[in-house]
């Protein structure tokens, strides 16, 4: 019998202790207010709106979540669809949108629109079912949402209610982010406002032609089936355009050029509306400028890669004075660039900006990838705005930023505001208490100096040798080796049930610059294994305690691929593996993300074979677990079962265990959380004993 108040089930009950912490800060314009986003406890999952008032530093509750809702949410389809991209798993508030002036604020609860007067806190409800990103004009007279794929908007004055662009079909959707733009781009919204307030700029979409797949649900056949466009490696992407939509009516469709990615859109009285995109080969990459009068687009930035140019989060944008910001490889590190001119210097790796105004603030990594910091421009250069170790994230702007601050010292965030240099205001975290301690040793190895952390048991006597257990991500835009407390709580539970568990973040994450990503390209599989079994052997010549005979490997998504990737290539390092949720043919995963490294599988099919699972099925020797959630819409579950069955085909012994409803993420059910840990662990213990 399991214990309700263990650490598995806490941190599934508290959503991995993030429960309770502030976010999705927003400032008014005049730096008196702030408003957030926060639950009432750190087990509580509805969020509620705040505002902090700086000058009192008094915090009122704007919106109750509970008292609107006092039950369970009914999200419409792409409402759930927007939350899996962008990995949501809380409820109540879980995003909201303001005007310029921060007067009014939208809302959507449980597919009702909602609005509030933040001078009154007059909530308003005005529509009933079925909304998705409702948004205010920067006026404050309309609010613009989704609905039935079709973007809308109402008149708050008259309560007119109506469609802004009437299509037929299906497969159209006016104003959503379409499945890229939310899973690779990072690119949540699909219209923007203008400064006026008196149009929108609104992608249209059209699925027609992308490959239908099917998600059933084996454990409820009366269910229907859920049949998603998902684009895969080689095939059909959604097809992206543009257009001008006035209130009064009128339509202005954007040139379209040749490009098939929309990365980015950026509209502000700095000057015209920006695009980034991305050919298909995502080789080139520019900055265009529209004609709202006209949709005529004007080239300003191009940037080429043989690889691939990296997508930066935040940018492109206009200051408020009109320079143009964006950030571009060069010297070895990724630069901010104002008005065509280098502001950050090689030693900085940028890693997003956060906000662009008077001046820009931005998160960057320096000689150190294991911390974050948030730095600002402003007439005497670039100033680091944090301080302290670890890794913070910023909000708000230059001149007033919110930090969120992570530390090996703490558990969850310290959420200060910040004014020009001094701190002004704390906002409240309730976060709950982990119950343990991780106590990572940081380590530089091997000849690439890879960073990795080792976590022992707790009182582990020295000389006393320990079972190995890697516990890696290993791929592509994902990192491990954090300075923060909470990135290592669940590797120090399971160093606490008897194991070495060592973390490496090898070539192709993020924080050490273009050179280090890009060795990958075309070596997936090839590069981030011998990074990790590199780590292993030079932290084992240092640490006599591994037991280099009994070595495991766990992981989920790009980590379960690399999980069962080790046992298949690497039976002489490793004896078992869990694979949660493995990419096992990269031609099932989606164009952008696998084109990025392998190309078209139908331009280099030997790329694709020497990178996947599939042909090496016969070669098992090693124990594997597989974990794969039935519900999957990113990596299929037919990731899973094509391995199964080639294993099964090669009469290979192995365990595959399906999850019934669960989608990318990691199961939420805290018995089911606990108890799937619970297994992988004596499961391993089991298979290194052998």
């Amino acid at each position: 019998m399991t214990d309700e108040h263990s650490f598995l089930r806490l941190q599934a009950r508290t959503q991995r202790f993030t429960l309770g912490t502030p976010r999705e800060f927003r400032v008014a314009p005049d730096g008196g207010r702030l408003l957030f986003l926060r639950a009432e406890s750190g087990v509580d999952r509805r969020n509620s709106l705040w505002e902090l008032d700086l000058a009192d530093g008094t915090e009122t509750k704007v919106v109750d979540a509970a008292r609107l809702l006092p039950g369970e949410e009914d999200l419409p389809p792409e409402e759930r669809a927007r939350r899996e991209r962008s990995r949501e798993s809380a409820g109540g508030v879980v995003g909201y949108a303001t005007d310029a002036g921060l007067r009014l604020a939208a809302f959507s609860l449980s597919g009702k629109l909602y609005t509030v007067d933040l001078a009154t806190r007059e909530v308003t409800e005005l529509v009933s079912s079925a909304v998705v990103d409702p948004r205010p004009n920067p006026t404050g007279t309309h609010v613009a949402y989704v609905r039935d794929r079709r973007l809308r908007v109402i008149e708050r004055a008259t309560g007119q209610d109506r469609m802004l662009v009437d299509e037929d079909g299906e497969d159209i959707a006016w104003g959503l982010a379409e499945f890229i733009a939310g899973e690779e781009l990072g690119r949540a919204r699909g219209y923007w406002w203008s400064p006026d307030g008196a149009s929108l700029l609104v992608e249209r979409s059209d699925r027609a032609g992308v490959p239908r797949w099917n998600i059933a649900d084996p454990a409820n056949p009366q269910n229907p089936v859920n049949t998603v466009a998902y684009p895969a490696a080689g095939e059909r992407n959604v097809d992206v355009s543009l257009a001008f939509v006035g209130l009064d009516g009128t339509r202005v469709d954007v040139e379209r050029g040749d490009w098939e990615y929309l990365v980015a859109v950026h509209w502000s009285a700095g000057g015209p509306p920006l695009l980034a995109v991305q050919s298909r080969d995502q080789r080139t990459f520019q900055i265009l400028a529209a004609d709202p009068e006209t949709g005529a687009t004007k080239l300003l930035h191009t940037e080429t890669d043989p690889q691939w140019v990296e997508i930066v989060p935040g940018v492109p944008a206009w200051t408020a004075d009109g320079r143009l910001v964006r950030v571009s490889a060069a010297d070895g590190s990724y630069r901010l660039i104002v008005d065509g001119t280098p502001v950050t210097g090689p030693e900085l790796q940028v890693r997003s900006v956060l906000d662009v105004g008077e001046e820009v603030l931005f998160s960057a990594s320096d000689e150190d990838p294991t911390q974050i910091h948030v730095y600002r421009t402003g007439p005497g250069g670039v100033t680091r705005v944090s301080t302290s170790d670890g890794v913070h994230v910023g909000a708000g702007t230059a001149s007033l930023t919110v930090l969120s601050s992570w530390s090996l010292e703490h558990s969850g965030p310290r959420v200060s505001v910040v004014r020009d240099g001094e701190t002004v205001a704390q906002v409240r975290s309730y976060p709950e208490d982990p119950g343990l301690v991780p106590e990572p040793r940081w380590l530089t190895v091997g000849e690439r100096g890879l960073r990795a952390a080792l976590l022992l048991p707790a009182g582990h006597e020295p000389g006393v040798k320990l079972p190995v257990l890697l516990d890696p991500y290993g791929g592509p835009h994902a990192q491990r080796v954090l300075q923060s407390r909470n990135a290592f709580l669940t590797s120090q539970w399971l160093a606490d049930q008897g194991f070495a568990v060592l973390v490496t973040d090898g070539r192709g994450t993020p924080g050490r610059g273009p050179a280090w990503e890009k060795e990958i390209a075309g070596k997936l599989a090839d590069v981030t294994l011998a990074d990790q079994v590199d780590a292993l052997h030079a932290v084992a010549a240092e640490h006599p305690e591994l037991d280099l005979e009994r070595v495991a490997i766990r992981g989920w998504s790009y980590g379960g691929y690399l999980s069962a990737l080790a046992v298949l290539r690497r039976p002489d390092v490793f004896r078992a593996a869990v694979a949660g949720a493995p990419v096992t043919d990269w031609s099932l995963y989606d164009t952008h993300y696998t084109e990025r490294y392998l190309g078209k599988p139908q331009d280099d099919p030997e790329t694709y074979e020497r990178n996947s699972l599939i042909a090496d099925a016969p070669g098992l020797s090693r124990s594997l677990l597989i974990v794969h959630g039935l519900a999957d819409d990113n990596v299929f579950v037919a990731h899973a079962l094509r391995l199964s069955s080639a294993l099964l085909a090669a009469g290979r012994e192995h365990v595959f265990l399906p999850l019934v409803g669960a989608t990318h993420m990691t199961p939420q059910a805290e018995e089911v959380a606990e108890n799937l840990m619970r297994v992988q662990v004596e499961w391993i213990k089991k298979e290194l004993s052998r």
